[in-house]
């Protein structure tokens, strides 16, 4: 009955924290907005598949992001991006 959530370390009746950013929202009303002030790459966080401490232990996790670039030409591009990449090279400013 409980033998899978006791392998996991999680006790019954344990309320997990919920991934408040799950939903995705437009291109005008991100969660959050991060740029790179040196390439001129703006990063726009339209939806987060994982909470914040389960992407801290996943190398692999991934946002949903709307990317303009100089190589854009002023439009947004709709896609995945590693959410280490854009931390790594980004400052968020929103």
């Amino acid at each position: 009955m409980t033998k899978p959530l006791k392998k996991v370390g999680i006790e019954v009746g344990t309320i997990l924290p919920k991934n408040e950013c799950n939903k995705t929202r437009p291109v005008e009303d991100p969660y959050e907005i991060w740029e790179n002030p040196h390439s001129g790459f703006v990063f726009r966080v339209l939806k987060k598949y994982q909470r914040p401490d389960k992407e801290a232990d996943n190398p692999y996790a991934r946002w949903f992001v709307a990317t303009k670039s100089p190589y854009t030409y002023g439009n947004w591009e709709l896609g995945d991006g590693y959410v280490r990449d854009i931390k790594w090279n980004s400052v968020q400013t929103k």
